[in-house]
């Protein structure tokens, strides 16, 4: 836990507050000026005065939520009024930026008359393309909200209602799921009838779960059908024919505990009371209705959710509200119905049964992640939430009626785009991949990274995937991931039909290269060899392995079986580092520890080869520690020779150099300090003097989070393989067997010199 000096150093420096508004238009000279305000703000202003739709067009409307409270019912504590819940406010905003990239207006209406609350929000709907209520008091906040949704034309949503019903649904689902439990049998126990807990009640009996079937409970306990004491309306909605009148009678062999309290409402002995297997959802904020573990105590085969983020399951409403919204935004939407609801539902509890990255598994400190008992609801930092949710929340907002859009052409891929350039690359290689998908042989079919990757590629229909190994050993790991390999081919290399073809080809390959029969037939029990060999006799499309070997040792076995392409006489290899700002290619990282001028000429026209692949207009720096002949040693010549080189063989390839790293990637500096360069911009190729230098550097930017490396790549290999570092990741696999897939497509339609 931070302190408190802590949390208000973070609110007060170096800037008061958490949000700033940045203008997203240039704003430098007297013509900017002009286009901004007057005159040139004339002519939209008149656009939408005929037409208000345009005002989505031409003003930030489109993306723009107000976050609106009036501080009755802040967080855990209480009616601390408007002001005092304005950081609150701010955080929110905060969550809608990092979430779903959405820009918010935090509002702090300083009334506590409902009424008085409704005119002013309704006053501010030109300004906004929706509105997310928070933090108010039940019943307020139900009639707010009710009354809102009448009068407005924009999507009106209370997250402390509908976000924690979202979210706790889709945890129920599973939990359900879990213990062989079904809906319409489910008994249900909500204690809290406050915004969350009637809108959770309602969520769960729309998804199924019978109105009998549930009980409510409140601070003067269960709410029963004649009760008068502390009632409303929405109360009365849940008030059920029983003789229980506490919370013990209440949850006496319920299923499922809900809690949307305080501190201690639950405890040891009540839990005791649940049915065998029971689920127990402690969601009060920010401290549970009984502490994650104290309850695991007391109930071992219960499956229990809190809010908290260092507990298992949390039931957190960011992954609710950021996303709903964006679907929403995105299509236009007047409102956002039950329909859409139960999408992001539906979508959320899937995902949580979908094998987990190993991006999200290192943020959460590094532990195996699977769907079971600890984990029955997406993490919040799972990027793959907008790509899921947001699609199924826009498609269900198209079927309701309410969506003035359609979801535009490529919605998906437009999503991952907002997660940042390198997410839209890898999508343009995999959506080519996925047009033809080619069947690539993975030798390390046992190691369990590999079996992901296999398993995420064949399921999304980038590869065929080929495992090489023991199937009762693959099956084995594959059972302990929880992973079904249904359709994914599975190869024995020691006992096939291919061996005696592959013994015969081999050793002719091999016999004067100091290898005997003997020796032949023993390396064909290597599985490197063994799938290089059925790359080499098309049974397969390419090959990717490495994980489980040093790199040397991985790249050995397809050198002595697949030869170089005609016209190169050293393989390379290469890095794709991809950043938010932009993507590079690193070269040689991999492969060749100090090339001659002529090594490194042959490397950067094959690096320029693989930025076509990648669709970039390649600009090759040839690096150095000299910036065009500012040192002369023979390190700096031997890199000017290069570029000579390259210039005769190709004189097309815009490339230059010896330069210094920074004057290749930063355009004020290059163009700047030598405007004589032959780059003009930036470059995006970059070849580095030795392995010593590539090696280091994109080490150095991956592992400090500055980019993301993808690869390696082999170049100047005539078959499309691929050579993993020991240390990589599923998600890096497969990308990797995407490029694979994509280079063998090149290979098969005469384009060789494109892997």
């Amino acid at each position: 836990m931070h302190t408190e000096d802590e949390v208000l150093r973070y609110h007060q420096h170096p800037r008061p507050g958490k949000t700033e508004v940045v203008p997203t238009k240039p704003f430098l000279s007297q013509a900017d000026l002009s286009l901004a305000y007057t005159p040139g703000v004339a002519i939209p202003c008149l656009k939408i005065h005929a037409d208000p739709e345009r005002s989505f067009d031409y003003t930030n409307r489109a993306n723009l939520i107000a976050v609106i409270t009036n501080g009755t019912a802040v967080l855990g504590l209480g009616n601390i009024g408007a002001l005092a819940g304005k950081p609150v406010m701010e955080g929110k905003a905060v969550l809608f930026k990092r979430f779903a990239n959405i820009d918010v207006f935090d509002l702090e209406v300083n009334t506590p008359d409902a009424d008085a609350f409704i005119r002013t929000v309704k006053c501010l709907e030109p300004t906004f393309g929706g509105i997310n209520l928070e933090d108010i008091k039940a019943p307020d906040c139900f009639y707010i909200e009710e009354q809102l949704k009448q009068q407005m034309s924009i999507p009106v949503f209370h997250d402390d209602q509908h976000g924690t019903a979202i979210i706790s649904a889709a945890a129920m689902l599973n939990a359900v799921r879990l213990t062989g439990r079904e809906l319409d049998s489910l008994r249900v126990v909500i204690n809290g009838a406050g915004a969350a807990g009637i809108a959770c009640a309602r969520l769960y009996v729309l998804l199924g779960i019978p109105k009998e079937n549930l009980m409510m409970v409140d601070t003067r306990g269960v709410i029963y059908a004649g009760r008068d004491a502390g009632m409303n309306p929405y109360k009365a909605e849940f008030a059920c024919a029983t003789g229980c009148r506490t919370l013990a009678e209440a949850a006496e062999g319920a299923d499922l505990l809900v809690g949307m309290s305080a501190k201690g409402a639950f405890t040891p002995d009540l839990l005791m009371r649940m049915a065998p297997h029971p689920i127990i959802f402690a969601l009060a904020n920010p401290d549970p209705e009984i502490d994650y573990h104290e309850a695991k105590v007391a109930r071992p085969d219960a499956i229990v959710a809190t809010g908290r983020s260092d507990y298992p399951n949390q039931v957190n409403n960011v992954l609710g509200f950021p996303y709903i919204f964006r679907a929403a935004l995105d299509v236009r939407a007047t409102s956002i119905t039950e329909a859409m609801k139960l999408a992001a539902v539906q979508a959320l509890a899937d995902l949580a049964r979908e094998d987990v990255p190993d991006a999200v598994i290192r943020a959460y400190g590094g532990k195996p992640i699977r769907f079971g008992a600890d984990y029955i609801i997406p993490k919040p930092l799972d990027d793959r939430v907008l790509l899921k949710v947001v699609p199924a929340v826009a498609a269900a907002a198209v079927d309701s009626g309410v969506a003035r859009l359609q979801p535009p052409a490529g919605y998906v891929q437009r999503l991952e785009a907002s997660l940042g350039p390198e997410r839209e690359l890898m999508r343009k290689i995999i959506i080519r991949a996925q047009q033809q998908p080619l069947r690539i042989v993975l030798p390390e079919g046992n190691h369990p990274v590999i079996i992901r990757a296999a398993y995420r590629a064949f399921r999304e229909g980038i590869a065929h995937p080929v495992l090489l190994g023991d199937p009762a050993e693959i099956h084995a790991q594959a059972a302990d991931l929880d992973i079904a390999l249904d359709g994914i081919e599975i190869l024995n290399p020691r006992r096939n039909s291919h061996l005696e073809a592959f013994e015969e080809k081999l050793f002719a390959l091999r016999q004067r290269k100091g290898w005997t029969l003997s020796e032949t037939r023993r390396q064909l029990q290597n599985r490197y060899i063994y799938g290089a060999m059925m790359v080499r006799e098309g049974l397969v499309d390419g090959q990717v392995h490495g994980i489980a070997q040093s790199y040397p040792n991985a790249i050995r076995p397809v050198l002595q079986v697949i030869p170089r392409r005609a016209g190169v006489t050293k393989v390379s290899g290469l890095y794709l580092m991809m950043s938010k700002n932009r993507t590079l290619l690193f070269a040689d990282t991999t492969v060749n520890i100090r090339p001659s001028a002529e090594d490194l000429a042959e490397i950067a026209l094959l690096a320029a080869e693989i930025a076509l692949f990648f669709d970039m207009q390649p600009r090759v720096a040839m690096l150095s520690f000299s910036n065009f002949g500012s040192v002369h040693h023979p390190e700096a010549e031997r890199v000017t020779a290069a570029v000579d080189l390259v210039r005769r063989r190709n004189p097309a390839l815009i490339i230059d150099g010896e330069m210094q790293a920074d004057t290749a990637i930063e355009d004020k500096v290059l163009n700047g300090l030598f405007p004589f360069n032959r780059l003009e911009q930036a470059a995006n190729v970059l070849i580095f003097p030795d392995l010593a230098a590539g090696n280091i550097a994109y080490k150095l930017i991956d592992r400090l989070g500055a980019a993301k490396a993808v690869g390696p790549l082999l170049m100047g290999i005539s078959k499309p393989f691929n050579v993993l570092q020991r240390s990589t990741d599923m998600e890096n696999v497969v990308n990797v067997m995407a490029i694979t897939v994509a280079q063998a497509q090149n290979h098969k339609n005469g384009r060789a010199g494109m892997v």
